[in-house]
């Protein structure tokens, strides 16, 4: 069954601001036509118009499709005044987050509206406005900073509210480009601030450990299953050094070369693994057992009770730290753990990160 896709928050906001300036125009309508980026358009109904004093405000219920969105029904509303003029300006207004701090597409004070909705707006409010009519526009989103508690906004030092997003103006469900894009964004804001190091942990599990060993929360960001991508963005911000900490699964996968941990796109786990032992003399009894195994943790906690296995784990963390450096072109530090909590291997020089991320 395919999953169905929905509009942002940047298409609701510009459906909201169109149905706005149409009530002033004295053409009312119950849904609106906007204008995609990609030339192509997208029919949203749209929730209410009432007049406002100088104006009119109009809303949409913003539709995520299948995609989990946390803004899923929620109202994005735009309040519209006309003035003379071809301008038009377009602020957040209550529910849209403020910027605070830098490495993002908006600058810091600034409400998050991103370029991509800005021009949006624009461009659809200067389609139907008449010549010589301009207009302001102010996004709001009731229960806007509520809502931004469920987002990445305040780790990205969003306050307020949520951000007014979309590239492309529709959602895809669970979007890999939007999870990349995120991670990007977290990286391009810990770099902006000064920071040259930054510790990489795909999921919770991984951040967790990461905690414990004293790394900050805040230099710390969660890749999920993009590891090449992320370390790539790495390169591109010239980050100095990381650290990569990893449940023996991913781990594994990362030390064979796949880069999308997905259990779609790679696997290899157990085969990797045996692959290490063997390289360390481990036997093809024990080679079986590994085989044979349930889970990679629970094939990892096998050869760490034996002196080859912890070798060939030692080995595994040493080429999972090369593929590291040789994407992200950075110093690179690993550790592999399994469950609960117990750390495998290492490879690099952590402890020396660690201290120096914690002076910083």
């Amino acid at each position: 069954m395919s999953l169905r896709c929905g509009f942002t928050t940047g298409s609701a906001a510009t459906a909201a601001a169109m149905g706005a300036a149409l009530w002033l125009l004295g053409r009312p309508s119950s849904w609106v036509k906007v204008k995609l980026p990609s030339g192509s358009t997208l029919s949203i109904p749209l929730g209410g118009c009432e007049r406002i004093p100088g104006g009119a405000q109009g809303w949409v219920f913003k539709d995520a499709g299948d995609d989990p969105d946390v803004t899923h029904l929620s109202a994005v509303a735009a309040k519209v005044r006309l003035h003379r003029g071809d301008r038009v300006t377009v602020d957040g207004g209550p529910g849209v987050g403020t910027v605070t701090r830098p490495g993002l597409p908006v600058p810091v004070g600034a409400k998050a509206i991103n370029p991509g909705p800005l021009r949006m707006i624009r461009e659809n409010l200067l389609e139907i406005l008449p010549r010589g009519i301009g207009a302001q526009v102010e996004v709001w989103v009731p229960r806007g900073e509520e809502l931004a508690k469920g987002t990445f906004n305040p780790k990205l030092g969003i306050e307020g509210g949520i951000s007014i997003l979309g590239t492309t103006g529709v959602v895809r469900p669970m979007s890999e480009d939007a999870v990349v894009e995120t991670i990007r964004s977290e990286l391009s804001v810990i770099r902006a601030e000064g920071f040259d190091l930054v510790c990489l942990a795909p999921g919770n599990y991984g951040r967790d450990f990461a905690a414990s060993l004293g790394v900050p929360g805040s230099l710390t960001v969660n890749v999920s299953n993009y590891v090449g991508k992320s370390l790539e963005a790495c390169a591109k911000l010239k980050f100095r050094g990381l650290i990569f900490i990893a449940q023996v699964g991913k781990m594994a996968k990362v030390a064979a070369g796949s880069m999308d941990t997905h259990s779609s796109k790679s696997d290899g786990r157990l085969e990797a693994l045996c692959a290490y032992g063997a390289l360390h003399g481990m036997n093809s009894s024990w080679i079986r057992r590994i085989m044979e195994c349930n889970t990679a943790d629970q094939a990892a906690n096998l050869m760490a009770a034996t002196i080859q296995g912890r070798m060939a784990l030692e080995e595994l963390c040493r080429r999972a730290r090369d593929r590291a450096k040789a994407l992200s072109g950075a110093e690179a530090a690993v550790l592999t753990f399994s469950l609960p909590r117990q750390e495998l291997a290492r490879s690099g020089p952590l402890e020396e990160m660690i201290e120096a991320m914690r002076g910083l």
